[in-house]
């Protein structure tokens, strides 16, 4: 369980990384890996975390609205042709934060603690590790 929330949390740190490297694919292709990532991560959460059908549903809201913007984030920046790692990374670590407050205001105590032992806590830390040495 440890393993499936830790990919979840630090597939939002990769996830601009890998998309900005795949510039051959076309906007359907990306749509699509896009859409079974969000299915993949809801599915996950859903049974590691016991998730109610309402929960579940705004789980599934939360990850479509924050990935998707994330997404448009990195295509504008890969559009500007911008190679700085630095700035995928802190365009990820924006929309993780957002899901990770998102999805605190939708897990009640014992999900929110198996979410943060599953990989979340360490995420967070790290973001704002990175964060404080920015500033």
């Amino acid at each position: 369980m440890k393993k499936i929330l830790f990919a979840a949390i630090t597939l939002v740190i990769s996830f601009g990384t890998a998309f900005a490297q795949q510039e051959t694919m076309t906007p359907e292709e990306k749509e699509k890996k896009l859409t079974e990532l969000i299915q993949q991560q809801v599915e996950k959460l859903e049974t590691s975390l016991k998730l109610e059908d309402w929960q579940t549903f705004y789980a599934d809201s939360i990850l479509t609205h924050d990935y998707h913007a994330l997404q448009e984030e990195l295509d504008a920046l890969q559009d500007a042709k911008v190679s700085n790692r630095d700035l995928y990374t802190k365009a990820s670590d924006k929309w993780a934060e957002k899901i990770y407050v998102a999805m605190r205001g939708i897990l009640n105590d014992e999900q929110w603690s198996k979410y943060l032992k599953g990989g979340a806590a360490r995420e967070k830390k790290a973001r704002d590790k990175r964060n404080a040495k920015e500033q």
